[in-house]
């Protein structure tokens, strides 16, 4: 029965996941960014988007919590590395992103409260 409420959770997880990267997409789209890529990666750790506006490119991790609080802290120096790795692999793949302006976001969500896009919200270490 554990086993099975684990997927239940996760299956929730997932679908919030989706709800909160879709929510995210349409808030960068209002301040002029294009979607190049959702969920880059897989096993391992991922990019949950990667967006462009005029010359720079933003890998964008989106957290959603019950708190915003809570989704401000959600991004652990070892989710950072994990996503540095996801985007030098990203990078390899898209060459000509090299001469953009490469930042990493964040977009933190929380039920009745409007998105917070934080531009730069830590430092790329490539």
């Amino acid at each position: 029965m554990r086993a099975r409420a684990r997927s239940q959770k996760a299956r929730r997880a997932g679908t919030t996941g989706r709800r909160g990267e879709l929510l995210a997409i349409l808030w960068l789209a209002a301040k002029g960014y294009r979607p190049l890529a959702r969920r880059f990666g897989g096993k391992g750790g991922e990019i949950d988007l990667i967006v462009k506006r005029g010359r720079t490119i933003a890998f964008v991790e989106v957290k959603a919590r019950g708190l915003l609080d809570d989704a401000l802290t959600a991004i652990t120096p070892e989710k950072r590395r994990l996503i540095e790795a996801r985007i030098r692999q990203w990078l390899s793949r898209n060459a000509w992103a090299m001469d953009h302006h490469l930042r990493a976001d964040a977009v933190f969500l929380a039920p009745w409260r409007r998105p917070r896009h934080v531009p730069g919200a830590f430092e790329l270490i490539l």
